[in-house]
């Protein structure tokens, strides 16, 4: 079977099966797009199907994009990975750790070590999601501060959870990173990014906000009620965004981002067009976080997100802003492999081993239910299974 009817049968019956109300999947490799294939509803409420060109709410694979853009920084010895923040944003050198909530408030004490950029884009710096961490939830409510949802910059003003440093938890570091290179470059992240990444690249469909001509081929999100999927309005948003988001915001189609997996592959330069130079993405695609381990991610808000672990058992460590499976995962990836997803499951790989890409994007809510986790298992094996045919 080839590699196009191959997707075609994957995604086919799992819309058939409701599994997803609809489908895009792409395989990229160093060349640009070998496949991409869609099926199902981009609404199910009005039965408008999903196609290559439809744009996606692609949220947290924002924050490889912007890691690319504070490593263009750092090229440039505008950052330094392990400078101390704070040296940079004052407000980060005041920063405290939440040890407890008691009848009395937070426990509060000063950090040991101070965050630094590399800490921030791997997740080790002690900055966490309310989403996935029961205590910053607790402390944003008992604080009445605004949560990373109401895309208030206030809401980036919280404790650490943890030392920096002492283990890896998925939280908001990305978002103070893209504010380090606000300060040091005097623009705004999605304006950066722009310039530097999506106009060389010929990203035309990603940013920030949708252009009218956008919105008309966006996506409907999702949700799971009683087994059957309904879609939300997809008007725009009531409010704007007081910051660019590095941790998500972004919208994007798989034909756009598969540029942005292409870039990578080619060792940051497509085209004429150098994006990173090889020893950057290098450095990317591996290890930063020394003897530290990606753990399993429990959620707090089940209407948002599953618990999930990503190619479960599988030692799994971070580089900047890349998710790395150490181990090979059985019938798929390469050790070696760069991934991570978005909070409405969109989702891609890096295999730089086997020279190819992928990606698998829907709108559907909560993130990594079992059947979404159970597709994209399947999207995988379906995808190594034909490429080595």
């Amino acid at each position: 079977m080839n590699l196009e009817q191959a997707i075609d049968d994957c995604l086919s019956k799992a819309v058939d099966d409701q599994i997803v109300p609809g489908a895009v999947g792409a395989v990229i490799d160093k060349d640009g797009i070998v496949t991409v294939r869609a099926h199902g509803a981009k609404s199910e409420a009005n039965g408008t199907a999903m196609k290559a060109d439809t744009v996606f709410q692609i949220a947290s694979m924002t924050k490889p994009i912007a890691g690319v853009a504070c490593l263009q920084a750092v090229e440039r010895g505008l950052l330094q990975l392990d400078q101390p923040a704070a040296e940079i944003i004052p407000q980060l050198g005041d920063l405290q750790v939440l040890e407890d909530i008691n009848e009395s408030g937070p426990v509060l004490r000063p950090p040991k070590s101070p965050v630094t950029l590399r800490n921030l884009l791997t997740h080790t710096s002690g900055f966490t999601y309310e989403v996935w961490n029961p205590e910053i939830a607790q402390w944003i409510e008992h604080q009445g501060t605004p949560g990373i949802g109401s895309r208030e910059l206030a809401s980036l003003d919280r404790p650490l959870s943890f030392e920096p440093g002492q283990r890896w938890e998925y939280g908001i570091g990305i978002d103070w990173a893209g504010q380090l290179l606000e300060a040091v470059s005097g623009i705004k992240l999605g304006e950066w990014m722009r310039k530097e990444i999506f106009d060389p690249l010929g990203m035309s469909d990603t940013a920030y906000q949708c252009s009218s001509e956008m919105e008309e081929r966006k996506a409907a999100v999702h949700i799971l009620t009683k087994d059957r999927w309904k879609a939300l309005p997809t008007e725009p948003p009531s409010t704007v965004a007081e910051f660019d988001s590095g941790g998500g915001g972004l919208f994007s189609t798989a034909i756009d981002y598969a540029k942005f997996i292409q870039m990578i592959l080619c060792e940051g330069k497509l085209a004429e067009h150098e994006i990173l130079s090889k020893q950057t993405v290098s450095a990317m695609s591996s290890n930063n976080m020394g003897h530290l381990r990606v753990t399993p991610v429990t959620s707090i808000d089940h209407n948002l997100s599953a618990d999930f672990e990503f190619m479960r058992g599988v030692p799994k460590s971070w580089g900047l802003t890349f998710q790395i499976n150490e181990d090979t995962v059985v019938g798929g990836r390469n050790a070696g492999s760069l991934s991570w997803a978005g909070l409405f499951n969109t989702h891609f790989w890096i295999d730089r081993t086997s020279g190819f890409g992928a990606l698998l994007m829907t709108q559907t809510l909560p993130f990594m239910i079992p059947q979404v986790a159970a597709l994209l298992n399947e999207f995988e094996q379906t995808l190594y299974q034909s490429l080595a045919a």
